[in-house]
């Protein structure tokens, strides 16, 4: 029989009633012919909650008893879905990361997936048992002591169990019934998308758009496990088929352009009158990398003399000020005049494969933005994206210029 893996987010199973709805989209895939693996998060704001206690006990906890903790809530989801499943007359059972199982690193709160065994899993299938997993952790084979994948971490679950048990598809139900060309609050116009390639969705996750968490679709990506988006809140005797992410072969028209991301999550650092030195970039870039900040957009302007040079780039937003005490920490290396900064900046970024073999593409975009008065303070490029920093004021018209620009209202 195929093998389906869905997952429901915390929204998906918020109340007893929700789950309950939960369980009949699962009956319906099991009615369909297939041996079904469910993912759940935590109910809705339960993590919030686990954290909030954590740090009320203690402002200087250990990790490895946080993930102890804030792994409860998906426990509590996965028996609660197994009981409904049952009195429904299917059988089912709720398994633990650790019962699987599946293993970890020992980096506790985001861990990352070395190894799953599907035995168990396999030996419940053939009994004809629905397996309930709660999502979000794991256990670190050496130490034994259970871990946590991160925020999102859910999502990364459920692909990952698709790939271990030979899924044909993993289905990531969430409050909404698919990807769009665009966030449907700043456009009303956007679309949903019936199919999406591996890389564009990696670019959009990773640019801004929160339909899934960015490592599930690394997974998918690296394992081709078709991904389905859909909505937990459609009827489940009449769902929509959501929006497909599946290799880019397996998508006939392949529009120029797929959608438009953007993050406000940004912060923009100008280091003035850098000495133009060789190593000066690894004096900057070093200790930003050894503090885990991410460093985005890198431009650097030459002066005429040669002599200096100005160095301007992004970090995380709630990176910026860390960032600014690591650069002044590191003045005398570095030998910059001053250092200036904004955080009301917005990254906006179009994103499509159809880049690879259309020139000009970027360069119709910043004519657009331009006529709408809007200024570019950086640019940065890939083969399928490109990316923009601008003042946060412009966001809602410079997305819109852009998705009108190429034809998404009508996609």
């Amino acid at each position: 029989m195929p093998r389906l893996v869905m997952k429901f987010g915390g929204t998906s199973v918020a109340t007893v009633d929700r789950i309950r709805n939960v369980a009949r989209h699962v009956a319906r895939e099991v009615r369909a012919g297939y041996e079904v693996a469910v993912v759940v998060s935590a109910m809705s704001g339960k993590t919030n909650e686990l954290v909030a206690w954590c740090k009320d006990a203690s402002a200087l906890y250990a990790q490895s008893e946080y993930d102890a903790v804030v792994a409860s809530g998906e426990q509590v989801t996965s028996g609660l879905l197994a009981i409904v499943l049952n009195e429904m007359g299917l059988k089912a059972r709720s398994w633990q990361g650790w019962q699987i199982p599946i293993e970890t690193s020992d980096q506790h709160g985001s861990a990352r997936i070395q190894n799953i065994d599907g035995a168990r899993l396999d030996a419940g299938f053939r009994c004809g048992e629905v397996a309930v997993i709660a999502g979000f952790q794991g256990i670190h084979p050496e130490t034994g002591r259970l871990t946590t994948l991160g925020r999102g971490g859910s999502d990364t679950s459920a692909v990952a169990v698709a790939a271990a048990i030979g899924a044909e598809r993993c289905d990531i139900y969430t409050d909404v019934d698919g990807v769009y060309t665009t966030d449907p609050r700043v456009v009303p116009k956007a679309q949903r998308l019936e199919r999406v390639a591996f890389e564009e969705m990696l670019e959009m996750a990773s640019l801004g758009a929160k339909v899934l968490q960015v490592r599930s679709v690394e997974l998918a990506m690296v394992h081709r496990v078709p991904t389905t988006v859909r909505s937990s809140f459609d009827d489940p005797d009449d769902a929509r088929p959501g929006t497909l992410i599946c290799d880019e072969d397996d998508i006939v028209e392949q529009q120029i352009i797929t959608g438009i991301a953007f993050s406000k999550d940004e912060a923009q650092i100008t280091l003035r009158r850098v000495k133009d030195k060789p190593g000066i970039a690894a004096a900057i870039f070093g200790p930003l990398a050894d503090a885990n900040i991410n460093v985005d957009m890198i431009i650097q302007v030459v002066s005429g003399d040669g002599a200096a040079t100005d160095m301007t780039f992004t970090v995380p937003a709630a990176d910026y000020e860390r960032s600014r005490a690591i650069l002044d920490a590191q003045r005398h290396a570095v030998e910059f005049e001053r250092i200036e900064g904004a955080t009301d900046v917005v990254k906006v970024s179009a994103i499509g494969v159809g880049m690879r073999s259309h020139a000009g593409v970027a360069a119709k975009a910043f004519r657009a933005l331009a006529e709408k008065g809007i200024n570019i303070r950086a640019i940065t490029t890939s083969e399928i994206k490109f990316s923009v920093l601008i003042d946060a004021a412009y966001t809602e018209l410079a997305v819109r210029t852009l998705h009108s620009l190429y034809g998404l209202d009508k996609a």
